[in-house]
């Protein structure tokens, strides 16, 4: 065999040689007779091909691990883009300095093994193209980053001496054309390597195992399509049990003749009828083991595969499985590890696939390739649906053709669509030259996983456009296997696709599409609309997902969607004297890249929670809770269960400077099926009427342990109020003094009292500083002077850079300055007023607020600040927030407060935090955004509290005129602004809070709609009140 098989061009550069020399495609099995290769291998890096060693060369070989890729093990560096091209686009033509990985390692074939037997090696997974070779032997080639390859390699192996396999890996192949997903560019074997050995007279070589369901979705057939080697005549039974862990019981078996045959494959069909077994859904994730056993003279070969009886269909337009519509509750998913990359470990992919559960996600779309194989197993034992979507993109050909023609990114998408989209995909979607590489591409992912309940669609890839070759990959998939639906959300007009599937689309588009779409006259249609992605969880955020849920349950043909994304894709980098962190485009000298654009999951890089997940988690919860009328109305949001596996408990609060448990106990819960609603009453405590504020928490769990979590575990929850405090919680008592004792002198205003004092510039109307028994409460901010004063920027979030942050900076909001236009005191005996009004503006534009801020200094110390604001001016429509900065000192380190918490909140991303009264030292309230920027809001405050870490001094309470937001934290605004990564972030010798009135909303803008009109701060008229009180000490 020829290194390349056409004489003009190599072959990682031809788009008709994909597969070389490679077995058919077939499910994924590893028998009993197999070897594992993976570990340390040897490895050499060349720029070039042409560099590369030959198999007998001897080059300074270097120790390398597989899987894994060579980026992250000292070649080369990861190199992160969205959309666009890291190289030149000339497809199917790669760059000349195109890295080449040769890996070598040497292996023996086990003399246990029959020397009969076929000997195979797999490899499951290598990025972007390579040839194999097995003792100086050219054995094959194949590319198709994510999908499997095998090889027959009987004739190249000696069985009783040891023996050299050799993979030389191109990074760059025309495959890269078509592998253009948003993620990290990385190289080399990143998935499993196996010797296989298989019978040559009696082998099940591949099989099709599918269920079907009776008109009533009561019974149910087993049909396997099975290929089998038979050199004599013989059977093949096919017995099906239930799991050990469901008992193991027998359920039926059946068998049929097999003809002798030649070594050759044949095809066999065999048919076990199942009464009435047990439904898989995902909700149910009922699962039996079926025994497939072959026996061809006196061999025999056996295989298990587990299976769950389901049907998926379309019906009424509707996306069903047994039957019923389901909601796609979903997060897209790539294979992320923050230091191996997409060499990803089971463990840690089931650790995924729990999360997933415990945050109530019922469906997984496989973005943007087939992901390790064994993955399905556990979607299957879990409970998920699965879209498995093949491994094709070529997104980057929209910037080929839209940089040219200079079109806008503010241009409406649809437009540019139009404008670029046919010329995109003449590059290979519609290119007839393509069609066999996107159709074995297809093949590949679909053959592979088609034995996995999980799955109830296939899509035909993400952003490649439109065109022939996935009408081709279509027509594939229905004919092979049309029990399941095809998804692709380039088909607009879903020609070639079950569903209408769309990205991003604002709310009030979304339910325009819904009712007017592939919409008959008569109001009916034929496929279902769902959200390939939405809902872009990228830094703090998402907003909207509540109102994306009610569009969800007040449009049944909307049938849910898929967040983007998981997970951040961070890949740790230590630069040593303290600086490290999860690097994103552009921290390994990657360039092009697309920055920050990488971290957008609801995890971080560590695949941990982010507020996002947790947000998501309850708006998602499969109840609908509310209280009315002394009843607690539950509705029943699954699909296919009850109720009966959930306990219900209640706990009645009052919250005044403490937490009193008034009530608590379990609720009845009576049969609720999915898709109903019951009423329950409240307990006689849940008329308690004290002092504070009171509240009802219902929360639903658990009765018993499952495969992905414990007794107790929370599903659904809902908070009501009772009853509104009928005061503010008492304070302390002091001694109530004669009168306030106001001096100047200078500039410096003195109001003092006892055992404490505050001061004002006079010159520029702010409070400078606040002393009680002498200790400091508040001091000058040294880049204000002011240790209070009204406040309107914060850090912007990933989701203000598209829009906000450039409109909010246009018009000067992060550059205010304060002009002093009146200065008033007023003595009255036991308070002192003290109303400073001035002009609150940016240098450049002619617009600003003027603020009148009234602050009364009690006798006792206290002092309460009232701020009146008008704009002027050709103002902004919006600005991040309205509220007061403050300057405390670092001591001020332990936080309480009564309102929204534990975790952090904002306008549209609050669903998630319960009231109570909470506790926390300021750096836990810090979020730690891997790419810093705005976060730590707590709303909903009714009062909060900052004292002396000693405990011993005291320290001050804010209250405002009605729920409020605060912050505490230890890093500048611009410090937050300008950081790339939370290890560039200095603290401040100071704890810096917030008090706001308003804040907005975070929305999604940086892949969506931004914050929804109603929630964003408006420049308009605006009064509010704080009052701060000496506490303690």
């Amino acid at each position: 065999m020829l290194i390349q098989e056409s004489p003009d061009r190599p072959d990682y550069a031809n788009e008709a040689v994909f597969r070389r020399n490679c077995l058919p495609h077939r499910t994924y099995f590893i028998p009993e007779t197999a070897v594992l290769l993976n570990g340390q291998w040897d490895f050499h890096y060349a720029s070039t091909p042409l560099e590369a060693p030959e198999p007998e060369a001897t080059p300074d070989w270097q120790p390398i691990t597989v899987p894994g890729h060579w980026q992250l093990q000292g070649w080369g560096h990861p190199h992160y883009t969205n959309v666009q091209y890291p190289i030149p686009v000339c497809p199917p033509h790669v760059p000349t300095e195109n890295p080449t990985g040769t890996y070598r390692r040497s292996f023996h074939v086990p003399p246990a093994w029959d020397a009969k037997s076929q000997l195979v090696l797999r490899f499951d997974g290598v990025d972007s193209a390579y040839h194999v070779f097995v003792n100086g032997q050219l054995v094959g080639y194949a590319q198709g980053a994510r999908n499997a390859a095998e090889y027959d390699v009987t004739d190249f192996v000696r069985r009783d001496a040891p023996n050299e396999v050799l993979v030389r890996v191109y990074q760059w192949s025309d495959g890269s054309y078509i592998e253009d997903q948003d993620q990290w560019y990385l190289s080399g074997i990143f998935r499993d390597v196996h010797l296989l050995a298989f019978p040559t007279d009696c082998r099940i070589r591949d099989w099709f195992a599918r269920t079907d369901l009776d008109a009533e979705y009561r019974d149910a057939e087993l049909l396997v399509d099975v290929d089998v080697t038979a050199t004599a005549a013989g059977k093949l039974k096919l017995s099906l049990q239930e799991l050990p862990k469901n008992g193991g019981g027998a359920v039926g078996e059946t068998e049929v003749d097999v003809a002798a045959g030649a070594a050759g494959a044949a095809s066999v069909k065999v048919k076990l009828a199942v009464a009435n077994p047990a439904k898989w859904t995902a909700e149910t994730p009922h699962l039996y083991r079926a025994t497939l056993t072959l026996t061809s003279g006196p061999s025999t070969y056996t295989i298990h595969q587990t299976v769950g009886f389901r049907k998926v269909e379309l019906k009424n337009g509707l996306m069903c499985v047994n039957g019923r519509a389901i909601q796609l509750h979903g997060t897209n998913r790539h294979e992320h590890h923050p230091r191996l990359g997409r060499a990803v470990p089971l463990d840690y992919i089931r650790r995924d696939l729990v999360l997933m559960k415990e945050h109530n996600i019922n469906a997984l779309r496989c973005s943007h390739y087939p992901p390790h194989p064994r993955l399905f197993d556990l979607a299957d034992e879990l409970g998920l649906w699965v879209m498995d979507e093949a491994d094709l993109e070529c997104h980057g050909f929209y910037d080929t053709i839209a940089r040219p023609l200079d079109i806008p990114e503010e241009m409406d998408y649809e437009e540019r669509k139009k404008l670029t989209f046919p010329q995109c995909a003449k590059f290979t979607s519609d290119n007839p030259t393509w069609t066999a590489a996107y159709v074995d591409r297809m093949e590949s992912m679909v053959v592979r996983d088609r034995n996995h309940t999980s799955i109830i669609s296939w899509s035909l890839g993400n952003e490649a456009f439109y065109g022939r070759n996935h009408k081709a990959m279509y027509e594939y998939a229905k004919r092979v296997d049309p029990g399941r639906l095809v998804h692709y959300e380039g088909d607009v007009h879903a020609e070639s696709a079950d569903m209408f599937s769309y990205m991003y689309p604002p709310i009030e588009r979304l339910v325009k599409l819904v009712k007017t779409e592939g919409v008959a006259a008569d109001g009916t249609f034929e496929k279902p609309v769902v959200l390939c992605e939405y809902a872009h969880a990228m830094g703090n955020g998402p907003g909207w997902l509540e109102d994306y849920q009610q569009a969800f349950r007040d449009h049944p043909r909307l049938q849910g969607g898929f967040i983007w994304e998981w997970a951040n894709h961070g890949i740790w980098k230590d630069e040593g004297g303290g600086q490290a962190f999860y690097g994103y485009g552009g921290d390994f000298d990657d360039f092009p890249n697309d920055g920050t654009f990488v971290m957008d999951g609801l995890c971080f890089s560590n695949h941990t929670p982010t507020p996002g997940l947790t947000e998501l988690k309850k708006a998602i919860q499969p109840l609908g809770l509310s209280v009315a009328g002394g009843k607690l109305l539950v509705e029943n949001y699954y699909g296919f269960v009850d109720l009966s596996h959930l306990v219900a408990t209640y706990k009645v609060e009052e919250f005044g400077s403490e937490t009193v448990l008034v009530d608590s106990g379990e609720l009845p819960l009576p049969t609720i099926k999915a898709g109903e609603k019951a009423e329950i009453a409240l307990p006689v405590s849940a008329g308690h009427r004290g002092d504070g504020e009171t509240t009802l928490t219902v929360s639903f769990r658990q009765r018993s342990g499952t495969a992905w979590c414990d007794a107790s575990h929370e599903i659904a929850w809902h908070q009501a109020q009772l009853a509104a405090p009928k005061a503010a919680p008492a304070l302390a008592s002091r001694p109530q003094l004669a009168s306030t004792k106001a001096e100047t002198k200078g500039s410096v205003l003195a109001i003092s009292g006892g055992d404490w004092s505050l001061t004002f510039d006079r010159a520029r109307g702010y409070v400078t500083s606040w002393v009680s028994g002498g200790n400091t409460l508040l001091s000058a901010d040294p880049a204000t002077g002011a240790a209070l004063m009204p406040g309107f920027w914060r850090p912007p979030t990933d989701n203000d850079y598209p829009i906000s942050l450039p409109y909010w900076k246009r018009f000067g909001v992060d550059v205010l300055t304060s002009q002093l236009r009146a200065f008033s005191v007023t003595e009255s005996g036991d308070s002192t007023v003290v109303e400073a009004r001035t002009y609150i503006s940016p240098p450049i534009v002619a617009w600003g607020w003027e603020a009148t801020s009234t602050y009364t200094v009690s006798a006792v110390g206290n002092l309460s600040v009232d701020v009146k604001l008008a704009p002027t001016g050709t103002a902004p429509t919006h600005v991040p927030r309205v509220g007061l900065n403050l300057y405390a000192p670092r001591s001020l380190d332990n936080v309480r407060w009564h309102g929204l918490g534990p975790g952090e909140s904002y306008p549209d991303k609050a669903g998630a935090q319960r009231v109570g009264i909470w506790a926390a030292g300021v750096a836990d309230l810090h979020t730690p955004y891997e790419h810093p920027q705005e976060g730590g809001n707590r709303m909903g405050t009714r009062w909060v509290e900052l004292m002396h870490e000693d405990g011993h001094r005291g320290g001050l309470r804010a209250r405002g005129d009605g729920p409020f937001s605060f912050v505490a934290r230890r890093y500048a605004d611009a410090n937050v602004e300008e950081a790339r990564h939370p290890c560039d972030l200095a603290e401040v010798d100071a704890t810096l809070v917030r008090l706001d009135a308003k804040v907005a909303g975070v929305g999604t803008a940086a892949c969506g709609p931004g914050v929804r009109e109603d929630l964003l701060v408006k420049v308009d008229e605006l009064s509010f009140r704080f009052e701060l009180e000496r506490v303690g000490a």
